[in-house]
């Protein structure tokens, strides 16, 4: 890697990217200092790369606080049209959502989070508001879960050796040889369904969406609340209509 580096990697770029992603939801206007502080880069360093990202429209500046722009969104909406996950699998999220009368999303795996590129919500049941882009933990999740089970084994221990483990909830899975055998039986039966895992008083289930080759490209699930939906109920009436419109979404992604 390191090699590589030497050869090809654009270090410049890379600096750019992390001032990008220095801004957050704790950081939505910084200084010259605090980017500087934030990305680890000395202000001369910081100050170029800010002022050239103003210049670009990514970002804008009153003379002290720098702040993104809209404009920022036009390499997440590059990536969705790019996809197509989201173009595709809105209608029949929407019928399932209707149908179920939940909440319906769909996610793609970044590391060891996911990704959400589709979203239908009925009402909020989580105290972690969510929305297109928002991320979670992969390994609580059942969107995350349906897809890191899918992945070949030398990607899934890898992510089970780097992961931090740090469960949100009591209920959740703690160690790498649960997660592990969880992921197994996913593989083999299709789906994800976690209880209270990710956050007390939230169940969901989640199956693959696939391409033409069968690979996974992402993960669909319907969110319920503990106290209004039983696990009986989630499997017995939810579980079906999600894997049916799974199959039907993947049957159009197969055709792009």
């Amino acid at each position: 890697m390191a090699q590589e580096r030497k050869g090809e990697f654009v270090q410049s770029l890379e600096r750019g990217i992390a001032v990008l992603r220095a801004f957050d939801e704790q950081r939505p206007a910084m200084t010259l200092a605090d980017a500087a502080k934030a990305t680890g880069l000395t202000r001369a360093t910081a100050r170029r790369l800010l002022h050239t990202l103003v210049e670009m429209g990514y970002v804008s500046t009153d003379g002290k606080y720098f702040e993104l722009t809209p404009k920022m969104l036009d390499l997440g909406y590059a990536y969705l049209s790019s996809l197509q996950i989201s173009d595709i699998a809105q209608p029949f999220m929407e019928r399932l959502s209707e149908q179920v009368h939940e909440s319906v999303s769909a996610a793609v795996l970044d590391g060891a989070q996911v990704v959400y590129v589709a979203r239908v919500n009925t009402q909020r049941i989580m105290t972690i508001s969510l929305s297109i882009g928002s991320r979670l933990p992969a390994l609580w999740t059942s969107m995350g879960r349906v897809i890191v089970a899918n992945l070949p084994d030398e990607e899934v221990e890898s992510l089970l050796a780097d992961e931090l483990l740090r469960p949100p909830t009591p209920k959740a899975l703690a160690t790498p040889s649960e997660l592990r055998a969880e992921l197994a039986s996913i593989r083999q039966q299709g789906y994800a369904l976690l209880d209270q895992e990710l956050e007390e008083g939230v169940r969901s289930v989640a199956a693959p969406l696939r391409d033409r080759s069968g690979k996974v490209l992402a993960g669909m699930n319907v969110s319920t609340h503990a106290g209004r939906v039983t696990l009986k109920e989630l499997r017995g009436e939810i579980l079906p209509l999600l894997l049916e419109t799974a199959a039907e979404i993947s049957g159009r992604l197969a055709k792009r």
